[in-house]
């Protein structure tokens, strides 16, 4: 039976500023903390921008955002994810007076979506932490963030009321726990960081993003804001009930996030987890009503499930998108080592809408892959059957799940 999908779907597709615009100190760019990961979170880090550090170009979107809008609408998608670079509206990101320059190419970019009838959803924040807000406060550890981060929402929302309907805030929230500076700009070495450190970062960030959801609504009555999480299944590797509890408690880091975005307030279950983990999150008096600011909708990257169990060490691990688990002995798995579950996609979507009864956006799915460049017909392209069979499968499983 063929898998039908409704009028007002929204096919699309995404990019982040930090990895497609270059220009990266174009028109009062300041620097950004992916300026100084040339090689994302496996390498270390260097003291300014290095020539290895491909972000530094990107795919030039800076110049070529025409073009490449152009050819986007050739595929007949009807929404584009696309973020804003923080370091390109304020440099240093804790001015007062943002660059005007950076607004304008954003005026742009949003125009040129509406030429095509293409529906812009914007990404306030995607691993791009201004570098001066990590050198100078050691990122979402320094409260003062919650601050700047707010002026910064306040002067885009002020800039495209009417432009762009749908907004997110902060891209895959979850992984400040396990990847700080990537998510949450602190500098501190991962290894010198205590859970509190972690988690009170993730605090301030879940109030500021809060904040952005108020500002949003107030600014923009009709837009709708989204949270943003990395979305990994975690299947029990076996039926027995220590591995039923690993994965319960898996799902439970994963919904923690989401359970505070949607809900409001911390859920009951991070009593206990803070207790054991030696957490205190300190609050201000206003952080409980702010949280109440709760998202329209639910956002999250699908590329691949795993499997957990009490004992991880009796089984091969796995590998994927900043998390790892075990692997399943029933996937198949990518040139990079991600196993492939389109099946998983339905049954994340599902647990989703049963426990929220949110919107959905899949603001993230795809297949990397060693791909060849061969000649047909005296042009150069790239024969990818296999990246169409896995979008094919996830979208047949979609389908189900709607």
């Amino acid at each position: 039976m063929a898998t039908r999908f409704n009028e007002g779907f929204l096919w699309g597709g995404a990019i982040a500023a930090n990895q497609c615009e270059g220009a990266y100190n174009e028109d009062g760019k300041g620097l950004s903390i992916q300026d100084i990961m040339p090689n994302g979170i496996v390498g270390p880090i260097s003291d300014g921008p290095v020539e290895e550090n491909l972000k530094l170009v990107g795919i030039d979107f800076y110049h070529r955002y025409k073009e490449d809008i152009k050819l986007f609408a050739e595929m007949g998608f009807k929404t584009l994810r696309f973020s804003i670079a923080w370091s390109r509206i304020f440099p240093k990101g804790d001015e007062e007076t943002p660059n005007e320059l950076g607004l304008k190419f954003y005026d742009n970019v949003i125009d040129e979506c509406s030429k095509y009838g293409i529906e812009p959803l914007v990404t306030l924040s995607h691993y791009e932490t201004p570098l001066h807000l990590a050198k100078t406060y050691d990122g979402w550890r320094n409260r003062k963030l919650i601050k700047f981060f707010e002026n910064y929402c306040r002067v885009v929302f002020e800039r495209y009321k009417g432009k762009v309907k749908y907004w997110l805030t902060f891209n895959e929230i979850n992984s400040v726990i396990h990847f700080p500076l990537m998510g949450a700009g602190i500098l501190t070495p991962k290894a010198e960081l205590t859970k509190q450190d972690v988690y009170q970062a993730a605090h301030h960030e879940l109030v500021a993003s809060a904040l952005a959801v108020k500002l949003a609504h107030e600014i923009m009555p009709d837009a709708k804001v989204g949270c943003m999480v990395l979305g990994v299944i975690n299947y029990p590797m076996t039926p027995h009930p220590d591995d039923m509890i690993a994965s319960m408690e898996r799902d439970q880091d994963l919904m923690f996030f989401t359970d505070i975005h949607v809900r409001g307030k911390y859920p009951r279950y991070t009593k206990k987890l803070f207790r054991e983990l030696g957490v205190n999150i300190q609050m201000e008096p206003e952080d409980e009503e702010i949280l109440k600011n709760t998202v329209d909708f639910i956002s999250f990257s699908y590329y691949m499930s795993k499997c957990t169990a009490k004992d991880l060490s009796k089984y091969e691990k796995g590998r994927g998108n900043l998390t790892s688990g075990v692997k399943n002995p029933y996937l198949e798995e990518s040139e990079w080592g991600w196993q492939i579950d389109p099946q998983g996609l339905r049954y994340i979507c599902n647990y989703f809408y049963n426990r929220y009864e949110k919107p959905l956006f899949i603001v993230e799915n795809g297949l990397g892959a060693v791909d060849e460049l061969v000649e047909v017909n005296g042009e150069k392209t790239v024969i990818d059957d296999y990246r169409i069979k896995y979008l094919n499968d996830h979208l047949v499983e979609l389908g189900k799940a709607i």
